[in-house]
């Protein structure tokens, strides 16, 4: 291709410009159009599928929920697991901004699990506090995001130019203030400026850093398109970026970049151990000290190290492949099938990824305020981009949100953008085309992530890091030697040169903080302690005027929250300049004799018209035309907000593929009507169509509004003979309160277990006791274990109703029934059975009458679940009983036990305890 004048480029204005459409960006977008700005939202693949969003999202991490959690103890959990390097006015504002976030998503339609009252099913996956909040149609989200960029209102606001992809931000000479960028279409090769009032940068982390032990350059932890965009542009427009040293790495499924899923596991029972079944991470799930304890002990006789699910009932194992074979990974079910493995037979073998930078995993990023305005004036960052630790989805929403509304209050720019940055980001993206014979990127790309793993990744010392400075220097002239023929190659090259800047972030950040912090994530051999007197420090780094990369060691801002161990000293920056390399060009002085060996064990040496605009509606019934043109007219449809007249011929079309699209279309524009209309189509002949209506309606209930008509059309759906389609009828009438105890009554005699299943936590969200009880004599066992539980989620319960469960023949519903009891009340009759049934042969029977034991007496329960504590084999026994023994701590018996079980052989056990002594 010919490269494109610069005279020639495709000028753009807007008051807020956002670059990137995952989870922030669309936040920040549609937060500032609501304000009344002019929004441009670029991205340089498509909104509706770019973005970590799109792969899938399984819950969300740090949901501070009232009631469920507090946000100065979540602002408290997130400075400990970053060892006090933290400003805590930004994690505040995910704190206490995320149930409002949660809220407003939930209005959107993203759908949030939910208990039989409708309350938020927040679940403790760390040992302290309660943050994980589910979402059962979390493959969704970025469809019901890019359904709310679509509508009206918005799409006057909002210009999506999707395939367009900024190389840099320009800044205003006289000031350095945001202005605008440069940029180039990745389907045409089309140059493109823009004029803008105020910047979002919200493009993700850098997941592309490290090289995958897979050695495929697209096989990433996190998504493969997050190349470090963001981190060089806010680099090169002057911005500060902070904790670049502080990597992100993650447990990940052996031989498979996706996560194994601890979070989601966790909640159902299972975890993580060594070859031996033994639970062996004594740190909290937050850190990098997680992340050391899991490589030292994959390194010793004790690896391999597994996610364990092979202990658990049939039933708990098929709910768990549901959400990990669909959410979070759709390819991680053929993969496992592709091994013969089973969660049944085959627990999950666990690797270390390959390192990345991430804010909202670990701490790097640009340096951002408590509104994500960055040290350039009308700069934004958001999202994983921004350093707010640990910030997850939750966090990229808020900050998203905080960015829009604040660069909302800017007009565009109308001077003339700077001649000089606008030709230097020209070369940036074109100069491949001056040599196509060149090498080409998968190439350089590889070269240089392998230089990163070689020399950069943990554990890190000052000679290895100086070389991969070395190298990386020398590899600029490599990659603007990289040739190219078209605009999709040339985006791949400009990508290796955002790689190329945060690798050597990477490496210079590692050799300026002269400790160890954060675990595995900083680990220097050459410095192996941690120096709070010295370190207790954000490490920022800028680009000087000269364009050296320089540095400043900034005092931790006094903290909101006092959290013990860690104390910020007030005072000024350090500023500390260029890094110093370490000499790495011989191995010891070039004339030197050779040196004698240390001793082993001795000290170490050294210091507005998106796409579809303008697509005419189609004229007359579509069945006169062939299917495929029908299903083109159907797509075309979709992008023009069709009410449900406009739909109608399609759902009713005699192609149930078609009638299938067009639910998927129905759900995705929902039109006023759709509840009653995705009802319909639960009763289609073919079953792709109800599927598809069943999902939709799963996906939608938090937004369809709960009329009549929909109330009769899932009614009717009760009937229909798939029971699948009964059983979303029967949630969907749960959730959107459209039902009585009559009717889910009637459906406890149904043929099907799921939809029993179903039946049962529709009669808890009427407290329908009676009804319950009765269904405690179900032939299957799932259905008994769920009145168990049932029965201790109504707003009053009372042990009497779980009798019969408490005397099944199965133990997983006695265990079921026993751990409802510390819901219910154990008084002194069931308390005595409770410390009876710690002798059952069956451990889910001995760890729930260990959890029924909670809330008795202490005199009858503390010295029931001490000797437990101290004999039972079973460690989730034994868990089990510290956590019962926690409400005793008053006792002086119990505390003595669980000072005594601070040196039990199981982590968990371990954790718990130590927190009460």
């Amino acid at each position: 291709m010919d490269i494109p004048a610069i005279g020639d480029a495709e000028e753009l204005s807007c008051d807020v410009l956002v670059i990137g459409g995952g989870t922030a960006g669309t936040m920040a977008a549609l937060t500032a159009a609501e304000r009344g700005a002019r929004v441009l939202l670029l991205e340089k693949a498509h909104v509706r599928h770019s973005g970590a969003l799109a792969m899938g999202m399984d819950g969300v991490n740090n949901a501070v929920i009232p009631g469920r959690a507090e946000p100065d103890d979540y602002v408290a959990e997130i400075t400990r697991a970053n060892d006090g390097v933290v400003d805590q006015s930004t994690v505040r504002q995910t704190a206490t901004r995320g149930h409002d976030m949660v809220r407003r998503l939930e209005s959107y339609g993203v759908k949030f699990e939910k208990d039989e009252h409708g309350e938020y099913a927040v679940r403790q996956v760390h040992r302290s506090g309660s943050y994980v909040l589910p979402m059962p149609e979390g493959k969704d989200v970025k469809k019901v995001l890019y359904r709310q960029l679509r509508r009206r209102e918005m799409r006057e606001r909002i210009r999506i130019e999707n395939r367009v992809m900024p190389v840099r931000v320009l800044t205003s000479p006289e000031d350095g203030r945001a202005i605008g960028a440069a940029a180039f279409n990745t389907r045409t090769g089309a140059f493109v400026t823009v004029r803008a009032g105020a910047v979002v940068l919200a493009t993700g982390p850098c997941g592309r850093l490290g090289l995958p032990a897979s050695g495929y350059l697209y096989g990433t932890y996190e998504n493969p398109t997050n190349a470090g965009d963001g981190y060089a542009m806010a680099y090169h427009a002057g911005a500060a970026l902070t904790g670049i040293e502080c990597f992100q790495i993650n447990p990940l499924i052996k031989d498979y970049n996706g996560p194994a899923c601890a979070y989601v596991a966790n909640p159902f029972g299972g975890y993580q151990v060594n070859r031996h079944g033994e639970r062996f991470v004594d740190s909290d799930y937050w850190s990098g000290r997680m992340m050391s304890e899991f490589a030292a002990e994959l390194a010793s006789d004790r690896g391999p190290v597994y996610l364990k699910l092979s202990h658990l009932p049939e039933e708990t194992v098929a709910s768990l492949e549901s959400i990990l074979h669909t959410t979070e990974r759709p390819t991680r079910g053929t993969f496992h099938a592709g091994r013969g493995h089973d969660y049944r037979t085959h627990d999950i073998e666990m690797h270390i990824s390959e390192i990345g930078l991430c804010g909202g995993h670990s701490a790097s990023g640009v340096r951002v305020d408590d509104h994500a305005r960055t040290t350039v004036p009308r700069l934004y960052a958001a999202g994983d981009l921004a350093s707010v630790p640990h910030n997850y989805m939750i966090g990229a929403f808020v900050f998203g949100d905080l960015a829009g509304a604040d660069a909302s209050r800017y007009t565009a720019y109308e001077g003339d953008l700077p001649a000089d940055q606008v030709a230097a980001a020209h070369e940036l993206i074109y100069r491949p085309l001056r040599h196509p014979q060149g090498p080409p990127q998968p190439q350089v790309e590889y070269k240089l992530r392998r230089f990163v793993n070689d020399y950069v990744a943990p554990p890190k010392t000052g000679a290895k890091l100086s070389l991969a400075v070395a190298a990386f220097e020398r590899m600029t002239d490599e990659i603007a030697g990289m040739g190219a023929t078209t605009a999709h190659e040339l985006m791949r090259c400009a990508e290796v040169s955002f790689i190329r800047d945060c690798a050597e972030m990477a490496a210079r950040s590692s050799l300026a903080r002269t400790e160890s912090r954060w675990g595995l994530y900083h680990e220097r051999l050459d410095h192996p302690e941690r120096d709070d007197d010295g370190w207790l420090h954000h490490l920022d780094l800028r680009k000087s005027p000269s364009g050296a990369m320089v540095f400043t060691a900034r005092p931790v801002e006094p903290y909101v929250v006092p959290v013990p161990g860690f104390e910020p000293s007030p005072g000024p920056s350090r500023e500390l300049g260029e890094v110093v390399l370490v000499p790495v060009a011989t191995a010891g002085g070039r004339s030197a004799a050779p040196a004698a060996g240390r001793a082993a064990g001795g000290p170490g040496a050294g210091p507005g018209a998106g796409p579809g605009a303008g697509t005419p509606t189609p004229a007359g019934p579509p069945a006169a035309a062939a299917p495929g043109e029908r299903l083109l007219r159907l797509v075309g449809l979709a992008e023009e907000e069709p009410d449900l007249d406009a739909l109608l011929p399609y759902l009713t079309d005699p192609d149930p593929a078609l009638r299938a699209a067009a639910v998927a279309t129905l759900g995705e524009t929902l039109p006023a009507g759709a509840g009653p209309a995705l009802a319909a189509r639960l009763a289609d002949p073919a079953g792709q169509v109800r599927a598809v209506a069943a999902a939709a309606l799963r996906e939608l209930l938090e937004v369809l509004p709960a009329e009549p008509a929909l109330a009769a059309g899932l009614r009717a759906a009760l009937a229909v003979a798939d029971p699948a389609v009964r059983a979303a009828a029967l949630e969907a009438l749960r959730a959107l309160r459209l039902g009585d105890a009559v009717l889910y009554a009637a459906s406890l005699a149904d043929t099907d277990i799921e939809v029993r299943i179903h039946a049962v936590r529709a009669l808890v969200s009427v407290d329908a006791v009676p009804a319950l009880a009765a269904a405690a004599a179900d032939p299957a066992r799932e259905v008994r274990v769920a009145v168990a539980k049932g029965l201790a989620a109504v707003h009053a319960p009372t042990p009497e109703p779980l009798d019969p469960l408490l005397d099944d023949a199965d133990p997983l519903v006695r265990g079921a029934a026993l751990a409802a009891l510390a819901q219910t009340g154990c008084p002194a009759g069931y308390a005595a059975r409770a410390a009876a049934a710690l002798a059952d042969p069956a451990w889910q029977v001995r760890a729930g009458a260990a959890a029924a034991l909670g809330p008795a007496a202490a005199e009858e329960a503390v010295p029931a679940l001490a000797g437990a504590l101290a004999a039972d084999a079973n460690a989730d026994v034994r868990k089990a009983a510290v956590l019962a023994l926690l409400r005793h701590r008053d006792s002086a018996p119990a505390r003595t036990a669980l000072a005594g079980a601070t040196g039990d052989a199981d982590a968990d056990v371990r954790a718990y305890a130590g927190r009460a002594v």
